[in-house]
């Protein structure tokens, strides 16, 4: 999924280092901060005192809480998958066949994960013969949904594998998909469907082991109205005709949560020998030309990580209601149009989505307690590309939003929520879903990068990413491995009492690595020039990158005239800025010091795109800014919430109330 990408905290709020060592690569620098207790962990040992640091009490690693499926006994191994797509009754209907791995000898049921289905029937396949099962739908609790508890016969007792066969149908309400009117398109002509089954909402539109635990491959046949392109996950044809029926299969193995589907008004274009974008007619091209460095991508990340081993990359980009930047889908990322600039300045996001490739798609988190292994490595991986690709430089400037990012988000969570391996019992996956398994992920990498060398940490990498290819692991899974591996030949340097402190210790230790930016000491100076009174015409902005100027607006005091609001967008027209990044650091000003010009197209941005990080905060600024505040948001949402995908709306109804 994508990174949280980083907002430029405001000089008050960072943390200031006690002690700070340079640490000095080709074009990049990095700070070897250690912050203060009461700075940065909310709450720490004494002086002098270490906590025991290590899986908490009572936890079991190998467990994934967030399933009802009977995992030890049964696994699925292979899905068979035929759905009718019916947009007018919003509606999936078909049938799904599992074929399980018995793992107990005498287990007499199969336990799956549902939420919202209506299952129709059931039966036990074996080659042309069919036998109905009982089966029934026992209660749950609301996050999990209801378990589906399959009862097989005697005549299977110790057989495997086994397939059982559901017949089934979604509802409109499941979180898992979004049903779009041609209004809500791009072109106006044809309705539109997505899913998104990250973290347990494929539960929502298949009957399955809905756990990040299990694997399996896949087929799939997908009827839909014609003149309208499916695609999927897996395999495409992108020449298929449009005769509504299409066939799909996924020869590697995946787990639940990248199921993808997506339905709608599509054309395809080339952007190298494996790469190619997907999209509506009239953004199709505008998309392509963006992401003309996707077959470099793919290249830089075989060169750093080792093969890519998927086939093809493509990208799918989605009408503006996806509430995320991307999501890795193997095989095809969806993405969300946010990110189409027209410079290229935001596709760090692809890199993102494709360092997935290795990094979660490839070596999977075996629960999402274990949601660093996938997030942590990959903003690291995704780092390295972008250096690849494009300096040392932007590198940098990305790398230290993300340390900003980090720091601010230390500073306003509990402590059990500042550690990479989060404790999520009772609470549901998403709670992990911070900057902290993604920097704090990706700074760890980068100290233990910074005490192998970084030769021998990338060597130790690949080997890591060969050694667990398409297998999913938990938290002390791995630590065993990097002990076992990376730490016995470390001669010391680096220390598993270190590692654990990363891993279950709060906020970040001693020898933190985190990334700055000469760069950016520019942008401060030219805003501290305009706050001290030099017009914003005469600042020295030019060829400042979309990060830069992020930065610049989010540095900003709260407090701001409303005629230097004026100038500075009178000088750089941010108000009708075509970059969604720029425009939301530009807004949360505007929104703080009521800057009324700006309304309307506040109003247009939070109709018009549903991606829950740039609307989601900009909601809550309005909410926390006054009654004239409060009361446009209240309108606005209004008129947007129908527009929004499902996951957005959960996260945003509980911001205007």
């Amino acid at each position: 999924m994508a990174p949280f990408r980083a907002r430029a905290a405001r000089p008050h709020a960072v943390p200031q280092p006690r002690r700070t060592l340079a640490l000095l690569v080709p074009g990049l620098v990095l700070a070897l901060c250690g912050f203060g207790a009461a700075q940065v962990v909310a709450a720490a040992a004494a002086p002098g005192v270490r906590p025991a640091l290590g899986t908490p009490a009572g936890l079991e690693p190998a467990r994934d809480y967030h399933t009802y499926a009977n995992t030890h006994e049964f696994r699925v191994q292979h899905l068979d998958l035929a759905l009718d797509v019916d947009f007018e009754a919003k509606r999936l209907s078909g049938a799904v066949d599992l074929r399980l791995e018995r793992l107990a000898a005498e287990a007499d049921r199969v336990v799956l994960d549902t939420n919202g289905l209506v299952i129709r029937r059931a039966w036990l396949v074996d080659g042309e013969a069919v036998q109905p099962l009982e089966f029934r739908l026992d209660d749950g609790i609301p996050v999990l949904g209801r378990p589906l508890v399959l009862t097989l016969p005697e005549s299977v007792r110790g057989r495997s594998p086994l397939t059982v066969r559901i017949s089934y149908q979604t509802t409109p309400q499941a979180q898992g998909l979004q049903w779009l009117t041609p209004a809500q398109t791009a072109g106006k002509r044809h309705p539109f469907l997505f899913s998104q089954s990250q973290s347990i909402y494929a539960r929502t539109w298949i009957p399955l082991q809905d756990t990040p635990q299990v694997r399996y491959t896949y087929t799939a046949r997908i009827t839909t109205p014609k003149a309208l392109r499916a695609v999927m996950g897996a395999v495409n044809d992108a020449a298929a005709p449009l005769d509504g029926d299409f066939a799909f299969e996924m020869p590697q193995p995946i787990p639940s949560y990248l199921m993808a589907i997506a339905v709608g008004e599509l054309e395809f274009r080339a952007t190298g020998p494996r790469s190619g974008v997907y999209a509506e007619p009239s953004v199709v091209e505008r998309a392509a030309r963006e992401f003309v460095d996707t077959e470099r991508m793919i290249e830089a990340g075989e060169r750093l990580f080792g093969p890519y081993r998927w086939g093809r990359y493509d990208i799918l980009v989605l009408p503006p209601s996806f509430p995320y930047g991307g999501m890795e889908n193997p095989r095809l990322t969806f993405a969300t149009p946010t990110i189409l600039a027209g410079d290229r300045s935001l596709v760090a996001l692809i890199a993102h989505e494709l360092a997935h490739s290795w990094s979660g798609n490839l070596v999977t988190n075996a629960s999402w307690r274990d949601f660093w292994l996938n997030e942590g490595f990959t903003v690291f991986a995704e780092s390295k590309i972008q250096g690849e690709l494009y300096g040392a430089a932007r590198r940098a400037q990305e790398d230290a939003l993300g340390a900003q990012s980090l720091v601010r988000e230390l500073a306003r969570l509990a402590p059990r929520d500042q550690v990479l391996a989060v404790d999520l019992r009772e609470r549901g996956p998403e709670e992990g879903f911070t900057p902290i398994p993604y920097e704090k992920g990706r700074f760890f990498l980068n100290w233990l990068e910074s005490r192998a060398g970084e030769e021998r940490f990338m060597a130790w990498l690949r080997g890591y990413f060969d050694h667990f290819a398409f297998r999913s692991l938990h938290t002390e899974q791995f630590l065993e491995y990097l002990e076992a591996t990376l730490v016995a030949r470390s001669e010391g340097r680096i220390r598993m009492d270190e590692v654990r402190e990363w891993v279950y210790g709060p906020g970040l230790p001693q020898g933190a690595v985190l990334a700055t930016s000469d760069a950016f000491e520019r942008v401060d100076a030219e805003r501290g020039r305009f706050l001290a009174g030099t017009p914003a015409a005469a600042l020295a902005t030019q060829g400042w990158t979309t990060q830069q100027w992020q930065h610049f607006l989010d540095g900003m005091p709260r407090t701001l005239a409303r005629a230097q609001l004026g100038e500075l967008d009178a000088a750089f027209g941010f108000t009708r800025s075509d970059n969604a990044e720029i425009e939301f650091s530009w807004f949360r000003n505007v929104i703080r010091n009521r800057y009324e010009p700006a309304y309307a197209r506040l109003e247009q941005y939070l109709v018009g795109i549903g991606r829950r990080k740039l609307i989601k905060p900009l909601y809550e600024d309005l909410m926390a800014t006054g009654a004239e505040n409060a009361a446009f948001a209240r309108r606005v949402y209004a008129l947007a919430r129908p527009g929004y995908h499902p996951i957005a709306q959960t996260s945003i109804d509980a911001v205007v109330k």
